[in-house]
């Protein structure tokens, strides 16, 4: 599993997830996104993302996602891709960029240009942010689960009905969750303002049963570190 991390880079939560996985025999790599910005200060979130390369964000899912299938803790098996706010977006176009994916699982992630975080009056950069993950899903190459709470400040529930709609007039299994009661974050146990623990179960459970279905599993001793290069 290629595992994206939030906004605020690889921290304590991306690490406690990529090991949760593990011990469900995955191999994990939690890439970061972040390792050639050197110090870096993330003032507030929107303008951050807006600066940053799509592309360049999918061009490190694919590299992550060649690593593992060298690797000799998953060599050969197939691999998926999970992620969290902006790299639940990120994890959402890479399923529709990248061949080599089996699965994809995006948690809450931002889907449209239009408003909240990715709005920008004078528009968007289009060498770094080329389409909004909504208009991506026309292109999706594997099974796709998406998890979201219906109280999300930042993906309102008519992006995630249009997320609905795009999906199923494709060709290919995905399924979207929705979460009442739930916001933005509801996995993130360190933060007591959003974390919801029966979403957050029912998520993980879901999840780990879809990638079971999708993902060959390798020998949990094997598979026990993550890695962020």
């Amino acid at each position: 599993m290629v595992l994206v991390h939030d906004v605020w880079g690889v921290s304590d939560h991306t690490r406690d997830l990529a090991q949760r996985l593990a011990a469900e025999g995955f191999a994990v790599l939690a890439v970061d996104l972040y390792r050639n910005k050197g110090d870096f200060r993330i003032d507030a979130p929107g303008p951050w993302m807006r600066a940053l390369s799509d592309p360049e964000a999918v061009a490190d899912v694919r590299e992550a996602a060649a690593f593992l299938k060298r690797h000799p803790a998953s060599l050969g098996r197939s691999v998926g891709v999970a992620g969290f706010c902006m790299g639940g977006m990120v994890a959402l176009l890479a399923a529709c960029a990248i061949p080599e994916l089996a699965a994809a699982v995006p948690f809450y992630g931002l889907l449209s240009h239009e408003h909240g975080l990715l709005f920008a009056e004078a528009g968007l950069d289009p060498r770094k942010k080329p389409r909004q993950p909504l208009d991506a899903v026309a292109d999706l190459l594997c099974p796709l689960l998406c998890f979201f709470g219906a109280e999300d400040e930042y993906v309102p529930m008519s992006d995630v009905e249009r997320l609905k709609n795009r999906l199923a007039a494709g060709g290919v299994p995905a399924e979207v969750v929705v979460y009442p009661g739930a916001g933005h974050a509801f996995m993130h146990d360190g933060r007591p303002d959003a974390y919801r623990p029966e979403a957050a179960r029912d998520a993980w459970a879901r999840m780990t049963a879809f990638l079971h279905r999708h993902l060959e599993l390798c020998d949990p001793r094997a598979a026990g570190e993550s890695s962020a290069p």
